[in-house]
């Protein structure tokens, strides 16, 4: 049987269709098939179709009790999954659960700290919020995660301070499984710093105030950053292996000069016994102190030498003779690009980048002698060169505008001496005039294009030294992502050990990231956007409450077969 239409004229020539079940017969005396009508329901028009949905829907329920109909399913609600999923199998895939579990275990814990440990690193990478607002909205409303039930804000505050106190074992923990998945060269660990502000008007005194068990305040006032003029900071020191991946972090009061942060990190490093561990920083690092501190015991370094500071760099160095030879393919630092999205291949790589050694005699070198690499990028020359073309024409504009100015010295020839745009090229006259110092220009046009790298690692060659420092760069993109899609700052925490458990909740956060960019040779936010096409829905039946995942297509479906991840399953609830 099956549903048919004919159509029938009526007096005024009009056709109107109706609808029809019929049934097909062979006809044995004709040979032949022939239609019978079993039944007529009506002209085919919108007011039958109802009907005919009830007709259908009753026949098939008598064929099939499980059968459920359109009608008879209500959405109750709907949410992002896949981003949320994707984080929890990177989370397994370093056993952070099976870590944080042992040792609640071993303190006797069982609330779900390990859970809210997750969920608030999840929330940086997903949703960067406030733990306040992270809890009371985006885990009851905009996720889907039943293992929350059971948690509490303060179970949030809870999981910090237990993370913050075995931040060690966590870090070594996470750090070797990670060298056990991905083949980690863990020979190269690059380090820097950057400062994260306060929105708050004074700093701290010496201890924090109640609560802060002893430890010395970490919200003071330091060099100020170009957004950060006046308000309280912390310093924040990150240290990462050549493929992207930060092992250890660290938080130094706001106050704390770069250079001193270098001891410290040695120490912590050392104890994790990495053998031969090349520690790569720029030029906030050096100083005497320093270099003193990282070639004990033995260790080796790549720094970056200010150009503009001390004799020895800027008169000796740049100024000896010399040809550059091209930088030669190093097996110890290739030169491939960095799986975040940032492509380095163009100016910053072997074909623009030349290289030539200097030696220098060092009365603390003993009978040796300092080794330093000027290096030299031909594409960052012209860079530069057109950048300073463009400069030079708006100061000579500022200094006509000057010039008809009647005061000898207005305020806004103060403001261009103390410039860093315009001031490294202009001096003053006697009579308090302004003018352009072509001697300054010629001086910084010796410097275009040009770095210089010093190690005491005589193994290393020259193009050895060079690349090594331009990876530093993998740090300064692990800064950009804390800041930006992590949201590491503005911190509106006040007590110092939860300053720096919200630290290492960002820092494991850019490592998931880093774990799913290095896989999927994409960045994180086409990652998330690919997976974030996976809902999971919520319905009642008359036959029970279900929750389901919808159907995945190819885009999140090949970010999880990158990461080896089995896909979700299609019910995740029932009852």
């Amino acid at each position: 049987m099956y549903l048919r239409v004919t159509a029938r004229k009526n007096n005024d020539g009009v056709a109107v269709p109706y609808l029809q079940i019929a049934e097909n017969y062979w006809n044995q005396a004709k040979k032949r098939s022939e239609c019978k009508i079993v039944l007529n329901l009506g002209r085919a028009d919108t007011a039958n179709d109802e009907r005919l949905r009830k007709l259908a829907n009753s026949i098939l329920k008598r064929c099939d009790p499980d059968y459920v109909g359109q009608k008879d399913i209500t959405i109750i609600n709907s949410w992002v999954y896949g981003d949320l999923y994707l984080l929890e199998q990177l989370w397994n895939k370093l056993e952070l659960q099976k870590e944080l579990t042992g040792l609640l275990k071993q303190k006797g814990h069982e609330t779900p700290l390990e859970r809210a440990i997750f969920l608030m690193v999840a929330n940086r990478c997903i949703a960067p919020y406030s733990k306040l607002h992270c809890y009371e909205q985006w885990v009851k409303e905009d996720i889907y995660y039943p293992e929350s039930k059971d948690i509490s804000l303060h179970h949030f505050y809870r999981a910090m301070d237990f993370l913050e106190s075995h931040k060690e074992e966590v870090e070594k923990a996470i750090f070797w499984k990670l060298a056990d998945l991905f083949n980690l060269d863990v020979d190269i660990i690059f380090y820097d710093t950057t400062t994260v502000s306060f929105a708050i008007d004074t700093e701290d005194n010496a201890h924090a105030d109640d609560g802060a068990q002893g430890r010395p305040a970490l919200r003071k006032r330091g060099r100020p950053s170009k957004k950060n003029r006046s308000m309280p900071q912390v310093v924040v020191g990150m240290a990462v292996t050549r493929n992207g991946f930060p092992v250890r972090s660290w938080v130094f009061p706001g106050n704390t000069v770069d250079v001193t942060t270098v001891e410290r990190v040695k120490k912590d490093l050392k104890g994790w016994r990495l053998g031969r561990c090349i520690f790569v920083g720029d030029r906030g690092m050096v100083s005497d102190d320093n270099l003193k501190t990282l070639s004990s015991s033995g260790g080796r370094y790549i720094l970056g030498m200010p150009l503009r500071r001390g004799e020895e760099v800027s008169n000796e160095v740049l100024g000896r003779a010399g040809k550059f030879a091209a930088v030669k393919e190093s097996s110890l630092f290739p030169t491939d690009k960095i799986k975040n999205g940032e492509n380095t291949e163009s100016s910053d790589t072997a074909p623009h980048l030349s290289v030539k050694e200097v030696w220098i005699p060092h009365k603390d070198a003993g009978e040796g002698a300092r080794r330093y690499v000027v290096c030299f990028n031909i594409e960052e020359q012209k860079r530069q060169r057109t950048h300073r073309e463009e400069v030079l024409r708006h100061l000579e504009a500022e200094l006509e505008s000057l010039e008809r100015n009647k005061k000898d010295h207005p305020r806004r020839a103060c403001e261009l001496l103390a410039s860093k745009r315009y001031g490294k090229y202009l001096s003053q006259r006697s009579t308090g005039r302004l003018y352009i110092d072509h001697k300054k220009i010629k001086d910084e046009e010796h410097l275009d294009g040009k770095f210089v790298v010093y190690s005491n690692d005589d193994t290393l060659t020259a193009s050895d030294l060079a690349l090594g420092y331009k990876q530093l760069m993998r740090v300064e993109q692990g800064w950009r992502d804390l800041k930006g899609g992590l949201k590491i700052g503005p911190v509106h925490h006040r007590l110092p050990f939860r300053i720096q458990a919200h630290v290492t909740l960002c820092v494991i956060g850019l490592l998931l990231e880093r774990m799913a960019e290095n896989a999927c040779d994409d960045t994180w936010r086409n990652i998330r956007n690919a997976m974030k096409q996976i809902k999971a829905t919520e319905y009642t039946t008359p036959h029970g409450h279900f929750v389901e995942t919808n159907v995945i297509n190819d885009s999140p479906r090949n970010v999880l077969k990158a990461l080896n991840v089995e896909e979700p399953r299609q019910l995740l609830a029932a009852r």
